[in-house]
């Protein structure tokens, strides 16, 4: 396993629509295990395979939070929403690839996901609060949106000129 290094906002690699995967193979169990380890690292509680450059369907992750909390790790392979939730939930969202900036977005309250886990088999699963919040999340960014594009445009151009000073001072550091 390996940490990977993670894109940074404004870059053209996250504004792309994912390929789907075709078949579960062992590269793609490896990618997992490589998200995986950088989501936990970061840390964050989710990561899609184009945020470490890779424009395929797959996300991971984990909110179990609290401290005393087993983890609990989840990898999905094409990703799709089948049902949602009337019920809306406002949550101040956060990115890795956005780092240190949040935004309250509105998304459903659950959502029923159905998606190829690792053992090659579909998975189903509806999920709530966090974990509903983090999948839609996820998603957005194989479909090449970020949490920024459901805020306001003076607030989305607010965050994407501070991502472009932070570039520039990494690129001189």
């Amino acid at each position: 396993m390996s940490i990977r290094p993670i894109l940074i906002h404004p870059d053209p690699r996250l504004k792309k629509l994912c390929d789907p995967v075709s078949e579960v193979t062992a590269d793609i169990g490896k990618l997992a295990e490589d998200m995986l380890e950088t989501m936990y690292d970061a840390p964050g509680v989710g990561l899609a395979a184009p945020q470490i450059g890779v424009l395929k369907r797959i996300f991971v992750m984990d909110c179990a939070k609290e401290d005393d909390a087993e983890k609990h790790p989840m990898v999905l392979i094409n990703p799709e929403i089948i049902a949602k939730s009337d019920e809306m939930n406002t949550y101040e969202e956060g990115c890795l690839s956005i780092p240190e900036q949040y935004g309250e977005v509105t998304r459903p309250k659950l959502v029923t996901m159905r998606w190829l886990g690792l053992d090659g088999k579909l998975h189903e699963v509806e999920f709530d609060g966090l974990w509903a919040t983090c999948a839609q999340h996820e998603l957005d960014h194989l479909n090449g949106k970020l949490f920024i594009d459901h805020l306001g445009a003076i607030k989305r151009q607010m965050i994407t000129r501070k991502m472009v000073k932070l570039k520039r001072e990494k690129a001189r550091a």
